[in-house]
C-alpha cells in the first residue's frame, strides 16, 4: 500500500448559514454539498454559493450527469438540479445509517459509515447489487479513471484511500491533517478531490489527487 499526507490544495468556506457539510458530489461546473435541510452549490473557481436547493440532505451527495441524488435519512431522492423537484425515491441499503454516495457504472455505490461497508445498488430500486467490505468506517465515496476511493473517519483520525473494488485492499492511502474530517468525497475528473470537512465543519475542502504514474 502506498502511503502519503494529503496534500491540501484549498479551503473553502465557512458558508454562511452552514452548520455542516456531509455529502459532495460536482457536476462539472459546481460543487455540491449537503447542508442538513438544503444542498448548496458553489463556485469551485471563487469559492461562492450560488445556488440552494430545499431538500433534506442528511448524508451522500452524487451526479450522473442529468440529476442529483441526495440521501435524506433513509431514502434517497433523485432531484432535478434545473428545477429542484425530487422526481423519485428509492430505499437506501443502511435504513437511514448510510453516510457516502457515487454514481459509476450506471449505478449508485453507497458508503455504511459503522458498518464499514460500500454498495453497489440498482438506481431505479435500491437493490443491492454486490457489497465491499472495509475496515474502517466509511464517510464519503467516488470514482474516477476506474479507481474507487472513499474516505474514513474513526478516533479522530482521517484519510482518504483508493481500494480495490472486487476485494475492498488498500490501494494508496491520502492522511488527513489531525483533526481534519472527512464527511462527503468526490473527485473533479482529473486531478483533486473536494472533502466535506465534517458534521461539525461548514467548509469543504480540495486535495490533490496522486498523479497516476506515481501510483502505477
Amino acid at each position: 500500500m502506498k502511503r502519503s499526507a494529503a496534500d491540501i490544495i484549498r479551503e473553502y468556506g465557512p458558508f454562511p448559514g452552514v452548520e455542516s457539510v456531509h455529502g459532495v458530489t460536482f457536476d462539472g461546473e459546481q460543487v455540491w454539498f449537503a447542508a442538513g435541510d438544503r444542498m448548496i452549490a458553489f463556485d469551485p473557481a471563487s469559492g461562492k454559493m450560488v445556488r440552494a436547493i430545499d431538500v433534506a440532505a442528511h448524508a451522500g451527495t452524487a451526479f450522473d450527469g442529468r440529476h442529483l441524488y441526495q440521501i435524506a435519512e433513509d431514502r434517497i431522492q433523485k432531484i432535478d438540479p434545473k428545477t429542484g423537484r425530487v422526481v423519485s425515491t428509492i430505499p437506501s441499503p443502511g435504513g437511514g445509517k448510510d453516510s457516502g454516495l457515487a454514481w459509476a457504472e450506471g449505478t449508485l455505490w453507497v458508503g455504511q459509515y459503522r458498518d464499514r461497508k460500500i454498495h453497489q445498488i440498482d438506481p431505479e430500486t435500491g437493490t443491492i447489487l454486490r457489497t465491499i467490505e472495509s475496515n474502517r468506517f466509511v464517510t464519503g465515496v467516488t470514482w474516477v479513471d476506474g479507481e474507487l476511493w472513499h474516505g474514513t473517519s474513526e478516533d479522530d483520525e482521517s484519510d482518504v484511500r483508493r481500494i480495490d473494488p472486487l476485494t475492498g485492499e488498500v490501494l494508496e492511502r491520502l492522511d488527513m491533517p489531525k483533526g481534519a474530517a472527512v464527511s462527503g468525497l468526490e473527485s473533479d475528473g482529473r486531478d483533486q478531490f473536494f472533502c466535506g470537512a465534517g458534521s461539525t465543519s461548514n467548509k469543504v475542502r480540495a486535495v490533490r489527487r496522486p498523479k497516476r504514474s506515481a501510483r502505477g
